[in-house]
């Protein structure tokens, strides 16, 4: 039997500080996660910026994440390379540093026939005792790994337990669940395609929204695999127009913009990323207005402990061990008390006793 994925995995920013990895907010970041009941954290992916990570911060990055998480949820690295010499290495630390798993992204710029990723993925994943998930998204690497390839390499490869799906095709993916029998994770590599993925089979996403609305993603992922289609829905509704919004321009430029906006990191990127254009700002602040989150800033006390499970909902499981599910306390502040802004195009902040956001009519705080 192999180890299941499933649930929200959010694909984690990496944030930066004065050109460095700003290591304490990765820390906050971590248990910001771990409190709010996300189901596994990926470092060190696309969103993670990997690419303008030099090969120590990438395995700095993965340790202290590992080391911040205590295995209270699962660290799958991202360890793509398009050189499987490199794919390896980083892997191998990996499964060192004490992760869960591994994130392989298809070999990019190169681009290998399918034999050929057959053998790289092959390699990786006999090169350590890790499970692996193979990470298929053809706009970003220029090739697709075909569904027959992966059912190949699902059948030789028992370390190989799921796929990040961002193909874009539904018809692909229901392909691959047919193929990899129902062991094999599908997840969804795209936001927006998340709750179609899991009518068809699918166990849930590595998701980029997971970053400012993890609860959020949690609820509808967890209705999901609970058969709760109707919650499903409307969770998905009402994420659908912020799972568009943080693609207007290349992620993870607007989902980065947008934890700015929420005073959790700092709007800093590497070049070859950059700002967010001033017009796209207002797009994405107009949509995070809309989500009416009422209780923006995301940060909880150091003294508060994780919010529990209520006894009505169903637990999602991870291996052996419950999920800490859907919390029932409000999203705390900041130590500050203020919704923090970027500073070049302010959101509305906080005065005593009074929301910083818009309160829909009929409805509470």
């Amino acid at each position: 039997m192999r180890t299941t994925f499933q649930g929200s995995i959010v694909a984690m920013v990496t944030p930066f500080k004065d050109g460095r990895v700003d290591e304490a907010k990765l820390r906050e970041l971590v248990e910001f996660h771990v409190t709010s009941g996300t189901d596994g954290i990926v470092p060190c992916g696309t969103t993670g910026e990997s690419p303008t990570l030099s090969h120590d911060e990438h395995k700095r990055v993965v340790e202290i994440v590992v080391e911040t998480a205590r295995g209270r949820l699962p660290v799958i690295a991202g360890t793509g390379s398009n050189s499987t010499a490199e794919a390896i290495d980083l892997t191998r630390h990996a499964a060192k540093a004490g992760a869960s798993g591994a994130l392989v992204v298809n070999p990019y710029y190169n681009k290998p026939t399918q034999e050929g990723l057959y053998q790289h993925f092959r390699a990786v994943a006999e090169c350590a005792d890790l499970p692996i998930i193979l990470y298929n998204i053809a706009g970003r690497t220029a090739i697709n790994v075909e569904t027959d390839t992966l059912a190949r390499l699902a059948r030789d490869c028992k370390s190989l337990v799921g796929v990040k799906e961002a193909s874009g095709s539904l018809d692909q993916m229901t392909q691959v669940i047919l193929a990899c029998g129902p062991d094999f994770s599908v997840l969804s590599g795209d936001d927006n395609l998340t709750l179609p993925l899991m009518s068809v089979g699918g166990r849930g996403v590595i998701s980029v929204i997971a970053n400012i609305v993890p609860r959020e993603t949690v609820e509808m992922t967890h209705a999901a695999l609970a058969g709760d289609w109707k919650h499903a829905r409307e969770m998905h509704l009402k994420l659908f127009p912020l799972s568009r919004a943080v693609f207007i321009e290349t992620n993870p430029i607007p989902v980065k913009e947008a934890m700015a906006m929420m005073g959790m990191v700092e709007p800093e990127f590497r070049l070859p990323m950059c700002r967010m254009g001033a017009a796209n700002r207002e797009r994405l602040r107009t949509v995070l207005v809309q989500h009416r989150r009422t209780r923006i800033c995301t940060w909880p006390r150091r003294s508060r402990r994780p919010a529990t499970l209520p006894s009505s909902r169903t637990r999602v499981r991870w291996r052996d061990s419950a999920s800490s599910g859907f919390p029932s306390a409000p999203i705390p502040r900041g130590p500050s008390g203020v919704t923090a802004c970027s500073s070049s195009s302010p959101l509305p902040t906080r005065a005593s006793g009074t929301s910083a956001w818009p309160r829909a009519k009929g409805r509470g705080p």
